[in-house]
């Protein structure tokens, strides 16, 4: 019996909790709407209001374009959550929190496997894909839901798989055209080398007459006088 009473004790605070927790998410969106609507961003109202009830439970921030980007794109009633989960993004973060990111960064949206990625330049020149960042932090009073006003309708949610195969950018095509180099540098003038001055020939060397015959003639001639004086010896010598 005791044991059956702890499993009801447990059963009732998890009801409890789950009635306080739907509670605060109700109200968060209530203060959250009510801000939206100080900051005149009717027509994203509209939308939230329009979604499946279950769609919006806290822990998100929106990021609303204006009435008038809003009034330029068409969006069907089916495809409602659609567009806020792709302009939502799983965590409340005020703009603080999103200057943090990195150039290059992917956030996630609530849209499964659909990233944002982020552009940032400094101070009011973040960019999440097409759009700027033009009003932060509207949403700042309730605990789990914040809100920022971009300028564009966001477009082509970036896949990871894009993420990882960014190519290199292609360097631009050289132009054939241009006549003058760049920066104002000027091709330098040649340098005409000064002509190849003769040297005068030593006058301590004798040259060769054109008679003298070649140096391999005369010690031909040398080596026939010098066989012919050793067959004259041994001939002298055996006539003894």
């Amino acid at each position: 019996m005791a044991r059956y009473h702890m499993i009801l004790t447990f059963l009732l605070k998890l009801l409890l909790s789950s009635v306080s927790t739907a509670t605060n998410s109700t109200s968060d969106i209530r203060q959250a709407i009510e801000e939206m609507r100080t900051a005149n961003y009717f027509t994203f109202i509209m939308l939230i209001n329009m979604a499946p009830d279950d769609l919006v439970k806290g822990n998100i921030t929106f990021l609303m374009p204006r009435d008038k980007t809003l009034s330029q794109a068409l969006i069907q009633e089916n495809n409602v959550a659609d567009f806020l989960q792709r302009h939502s993004l799983p965590s409340p973060l005020l703009f603080d929190h999103l200057q943090h990111f990195p150039t290059g960064s992917m956030i996630p949206t609530s849209k499964p496997d659909l990233f944002l990625r982020v552009n940032n330049s400094g101070y009011m020149h973040l960019f999440l894909n097409n759009a700027r960042v033009v009003s932060p932090n509207i949403c700042t009073k309730s605990a789990s839901i914040r809100c920022h006003g971009i300028d564009q309708v966001l477009e082509g949610a970036t896949l990871p798989s894009e993420h990882n195969n960014t190519s290199p950018p292609v360097p631009p095509p050289c132009d054939h055209n241009i006549t003058s180099p760049p920066f104002g540098l000027v091709a330098p003038t040649p340098v005409m080398s000064p002509p190849y001055a003769a040297q005068p020939v030593s006058s301590n060397i004798n040259p060769i007459p054109s008679s003298a015959p070649p140096l391999k003639s005369a010690v031909s001639s040398s080596k026939t006088g010098i066989t012919g004086l050793i067959w004259l010896m041994m001939a002298v010598k055996l006539s003894l």
